[in-house]
Protein backbone atom coordinates (compact mmCIF):
# COMPACT_ATOMS: atom_id res chain seq x y z
CA UNK A 1 0.00 0.00 0.00
CA UNK A 2 2.49 2.19 0.69
CA UNK A 3 3.50 2.05 -2.85
CA UNK A 4 0.51 2.97 -3.99
CA UNK A 5 0.70 6.11 -1.88
CA UNK A 6 4.31 6.97 -2.77
CA UNK A 7 3.05 6.58 -6.47
CA UNK A 8 0.42 9.07 -6.22
CA UNK A 9 2.26 11.33 -4.22
CA UNK A 10 4.87 11.45 -7.60
CA UNK A 11 1.23 11.85 -9.80
CA UNK A 12 0.41 14.30 -7.86
CA UNK A 13 3.86 16.40 -8.18
CA UNK A 14 3.78 15.78 -12.04
CA UNK A 15 0.26 16.61 -12.48
CA UNK A 16 0.98 20.29 -10.55
CA UNK A 17 4.45 20.82 -12.35
CA UNK A 18 2.60 20.55 -15.85
CA UNK A 19 -0.51 22.79 -14.20
CA UNK A 20 2.42 24.93 -13.76
CA UNK A 21 4.26 25.03 -16.59
CA UNK A 22 0.61 25.35 -18.83
CA UNK A 23 0.07 28.71 -16.97
CA UNK A 24 3.06 30.42 -17.24
CA UNK A 25 3.13 29.44 -20.75
CA UNK A 26 -0.52 31.10 -20.98
CA UNK A 27 1.16 33.97 -19.62
CA UNK A 28 3.57 34.40 -22.21
CA UNK A 29 1.10 34.05 -24.58
CA UNK A 30 -1.35 36.55 -23.71
CA UNK A 31 2.00 38.76 -22.30
CA UNK A 32 3.23 42.51 -24.03
CA UNK A 33 6.71 40.64 -24.56
CA UNK A 34 5.45 38.28 -27.08
CA UNK A 35 3.02 40.40 -28.99
CA UNK A 36 -0.06 39.77 -30.40
CA UNK A 37 -0.70 36.91 -33.13
CA UNK A 38 -1.14 39.62 -35.82
CA UNK A 39 2.71 41.27 -34.82
CA UNK A 40 4.24 37.81 -35.35
CA UNK A 41 2.59 36.65 -38.67
CA UNK A 42 3.32 40.32 -39.88
CA UNK A 43 7.24 39.29 -38.43
CA UNK A 44 7.37 35.96 -39.50
CA UNK A 45 6.06 37.35 -43.02
CA UNK A 46 9.25 39.89 -43.11
CA UNK A 47 11.62 36.95 -41.89
CA UNK A 48 10.09 35.02 -44.89
CA UNK A 49 10.85 37.66 -47.50
CA UNK A 50 14.57 38.66 -46.08
CA UNK A 51 15.02 34.92 -46.50
CA UNK A 52 14.30 35.27 -50.05
CA UNK A 53 15.90 38.10 -50.96
CA UNK A 54 19.13 36.92 -49.10
CA UNK A 55 18.53 33.72 -51.37
CA UNK A 56 18.38 35.59 -54.28
CA UNK A 57 21.72 37.43 -53.54
CA UNK A 58 23.88 34.24 -52.77
CA UNK A 59 22.55 32.84 -56.12
CA UNK A 60 25.49 33.45 -58.42
CA UNK A 61 27.97 32.25 -55.88
CA UNK A 62 26.79 28.40 -56.35
CA UNK A 63 28.96 26.40 -58.02
CA UNK A 64 31.76 29.33 -57.84
CA UNK A 65 34.67 26.98 -57.51
CA UNK A 66 33.91 25.09 -60.90
CA UNK A 67 33.24 28.68 -62.18
CA UNK A 68 36.73 29.85 -60.77
CA UNK A 69 38.25 26.54 -62.75
CA UNK A 70 36.21 26.84 -65.83
CA UNK A 71 37.54 30.73 -66.07
CA UNK A 72 40.67 29.62 -66.00
CA UNK A 73 40.80 27.18 -68.31
CA UNK A 74 39.39 29.77 -70.92
CA UNK A 75 41.66 32.41 -69.81
CA UNK A 76 44.58 29.92 -70.34
CA UNK A 77 42.43 29.00 -74.08
CA UNK A 78 42.51 32.51 -74.93
CA UNK A 79 46.18 33.03 -74.11
CA UNK A 80 47.48 30.33 -76.00
CA UNK A 81 44.79 31.66 -79.29
CA UNK A 82 44.93 34.63 -78.95
CA UNK A 83 48.70 35.90 -77.61
CA UNK A 84 51.56 34.98 -79.58
CA UNK A 85 54.83 33.79 -77.81
CA UNK A 86 56.74 35.42 -79.57
CA UNK A 87 57.13 39.34 -80.80
CA UNK A 88 57.94 38.54 -84.60
CA UNK A 89 54.33 37.66 -84.61
CA UNK A 90 52.69 41.04 -83.93
CA UNK A 91 53.74 42.36 -87.24
CA UNK A 92 53.50 39.67 -89.17
CA UNK A 93 49.72 39.75 -88.74
CA UNK A 94 49.77 43.85 -88.35
CA UNK A 95 51.37 43.61 -92.45
CA UNK A 96 49.42 40.72 -93.37
CA UNK A 97 46.09 42.11 -92.34
CA UNK A 98 47.19 45.33 -94.30
CA UNK A 99 48.04 43.96 -97.38
CA UNK A 100 44.47 41.63 -97.41
CA UNK A 101 42.74 44.70 -96.92
CA UNK A 102 44.69 46.82 -99.72
CA UNK A 103 46.39 49.09 -96.77
CA UNK A 104 49.66 50.45 -97.41
CA UNK A 105 51.65 50.67 -93.74
CA UNK A 106 54.08 53.37 -94.11
CA UNK A 107 55.42 53.21 -90.70
CA UNK A 108 55.39 51.60 -87.89
CA UNK A 109 56.57 51.68 -84.16
CA UNK A 110 56.48 48.57 -81.74
CA UNK A 111 57.28 49.33 -78.22
CA UNK A 112 57.57 46.23 -75.85
CA UNK A 113 56.70 47.30 -72.00
CA UNK A 114 57.87 45.17 -69.04
CA UNK A 115 55.71 41.93 -68.28
CA UNK A 116 53.30 41.91 -66.01
CA UNK A 117 52.19 39.49 -63.16
CA UNK A 118 50.22 37.29 -65.51
CA UNK A 119 53.01 36.68 -67.85
CA UNK A 120 52.40 38.89 -70.30
CA UNK A 121 53.86 41.68 -72.07
CA UNK A 122 52.34 44.56 -73.72
CA UNK A 123 53.25 46.01 -76.75
CA UNK A 124 52.36 49.50 -77.64
CA UNK A 125 52.12 50.15 -81.43
CA UNK A 126 52.22 52.97 -83.55
CA UNK A 127 51.53 53.10 -87.44
CA UNK A 128 51.07 55.30 -90.34
CA UNK A 129 48.76 54.05 -93.02
CA UNK A 130 47.68 55.33 -96.53
CA UNK A 131 44.78 53.53 -98.18
CA UNK A 132 40.90 55.04 -99.30
CA UNK A 133 38.19 55.26 -96.57
CA UNK A 134 36.35 51.66 -97.23
CA UNK A 135 40.11 49.66 -97.24
CA UNK A 136 40.64 51.80 -93.99
CA UNK A 137 37.60 50.87 -91.83
CA UNK A 138 37.84 46.99 -93.46
CA UNK A 139 41.36 46.98 -92.21
CA UNK A 140 40.60 48.29 -88.84
CA UNK A 141 37.76 46.02 -88.16
CA UNK A 142 40.05 42.99 -89.49
CA UNK A 143 42.56 44.28 -86.95
CA UNK A 144 39.76 43.83 -83.85
CA UNK A 145 38.29 40.01 -85.22
CA UNK A 146 42.00 38.85 -86.20
CA UNK A 147 42.93 36.26 -84.02
CA UNK A 148 46.47 37.65 -82.85
CA UNK A 149 44.83 40.37 -79.97
CA UNK A 150 44.75 43.92 -81.12
CA UNK A 151 43.26 46.78 -79.17
CA UNK A 152 42.53 50.08 -80.76
CA UNK A 153 43.79 52.51 -78.45
CA UNK A 154 43.61 55.25 -81.19
CA UNK A 155 42.93 56.69 -84.52
CA UNK A 156 43.86 60.01 -86.03
CA UNK A 157 42.60 60.39 -89.69
CA UNK A 158 45.42 62.85 -91.87
CA UNK A 159 44.94 64.54 -94.73
CA UNK A 160 43.14 63.04 -98.39
CA UNK A 161 45.19 63.10 -101.62
CA UNK A 162 44.05 61.87 -104.76
CA UNK A 163 41.60 59.35 -103.19
CA UNK A 164 43.79 58.14 -100.56
CA UNK A 165 43.51 58.85 -96.62
CA UNK A 166 46.34 58.69 -94.38
CA UNK A 167 45.66 57.25 -90.93
CA UNK A 168 47.36 56.86 -87.50
CA UNK A 169 47.14 54.20 -85.42
CA UNK A 170 47.74 53.46 -82.23
CA UNK A 171 47.12 49.85 -81.03
CA UNK A 172 48.00 47.57 -77.95
CA UNK A 173 48.55 43.90 -77.84
CA UNK A 174 50.46 41.07 -75.96
CA UNK A 175 53.21 38.80 -76.43
CA UNK A 176 53.30 35.55 -73.68
CA UNK A 177 56.42 35.92 -71.33
CA UNK A 178 58.38 32.72 -70.35
CA UNK A 179 56.97 30.76 -73.43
Amino acid sequence: MSELAETRRTLKIALIAMLCADVAAGVLLVSPLVGSSESRRQQIQQLTIELHQKTRQVEPLKGLDQKVVLASQQVDQFYSDRVPPRGSAIPEALGKLANQNGVKLAQAKYETKDPDAVGLSPVVIEANCQGDYLQLVRFINALERDKTFFIVTGVVLGDAQGGLVKLQLKLESYVRTGA
